[in-house]
């Protein structure tokens, strides 16, 4: 695919999504420049040179991104909501952040949109991490040795029913789902401290009868809220939501091909396959029908 911009502004928060979308610009030969978000980015992201910059220092971002002749912008990797109360920002920053508090109580999704329209609004071209990176979107159909039984398949439609019914609140991108019974939804604290807390779950509150307490049971699917900006947050997996996928004994992860990333593949791919794990792409026409 022909690239749309000239070169690239990588935002950098946490995990290794920053990274990678800065070693797919360079395997493409597309110059790119990383702006690291203090107290998010990954010390990793270093070895990519670049500016370190705070959260509330909006104005510095913009600077940086224009004196890097920068046409282009990708926010990647996690961050976490901050307290706004001990922001430090920026005189554009301070301008902004009645506006950024009013959208945080819509929720994250408000939130991101005012950062869109941010740097829209200053020229620039926002992208998601997949356009640089195609290898990052996740395929349709199994991705390892192992594929969804017609029960894990039933509980992936109705943990896409729950996340597509809770989209319009702006609850989280992800819902796990065991014979049927609803056994934890995505909020504020995110993917890997959920199934944390599905790890602690009894059989007896799995909905699984005695004599199928033994072997992994369940699904967490993740996908796109209704509505959501594409272009950032897309739902995320890698090695790490597998190894607590297994922890929590679940029996697989899908999630919605094209419209989620998969970071480290062959290394999430290789876990799943030891642990007996399932990863699949699913259409929304397999479930939203």
């Amino acid at each position: 695919m022909e690239r749309r911009w000239n070169k690239l502004g990588i935002l950098a928060g946490g995990g290794n999504l920053p990274a990678r979308v800065a070693e797919g610009c360079a395997a493409a030969g597309a110059p790119f420049a990383m702006i690291r978000l203090s107290g998010y980015a990954d010390e990793a992201t270093a070895r990519f040179g670049g500016e370190e910059c705070g959260l509330g220092e909006l104005g510095r971002i913009v600077r940086v991104l224009k004196n890097e002749d920068c046409d282009a912008v990708v926010m990647a990797g996690t961050v976490r909501r901050p307290n706004f109360a001990a922001l430090k920002p920026d005189w554009r920053g301070a301008a902004l952040l009645p506006k950024v508090v009013a959208a945080a109580r819509r929720g994250d999704g408000a939130l991101l949109d005012v950062l869109v329209e941010t740097f829209e609004a200053e020229g620039f071209l926002v992208i998601g991490a997949e356009e640089v990176s195609s290898g990052l979107a996740v395929p349709q159909g199994p991705l390892g040795r192992h594929a969804p039984a017609e029960a894990d398949l039933r509980d992936a439609a109705k943990a896409a029913a729950i996340v597509a019914a809770l989209g319009q609140f702006d609850v989280g991108q992800g819902a796990v789902v065991c014979n049927g019974f609803v056994l934890a939804i995505e909020a504020a604290e995110g993917t890997d401290r959920m199934l944390a807390r599905c790890a602690e779950l009894p059989a007896s509150m799995r909905g699984l009868e005695p004599d199928e307490a033994e072997g992994p049971r369940g699904v967490l699917l993740k996908r796109p809220k209704p509505g959501q900006e594409l272009r950032v947050d897309l739902p995320t997996i890698g090695p790490e939501t597998v190894r607590r996928a297994l922890a929590a004994g679940l029996s697989g992860i899908a999630v919605e091909a094209g419209s989620a990333l998969l970071v480290d593949k062959d290394r999430a791919v290789e876990l799943a396959d030891e642990g007996g794990l399932f990863l699949y792409g699913f259409l929304p026409a397999e479930f939203d029908g």
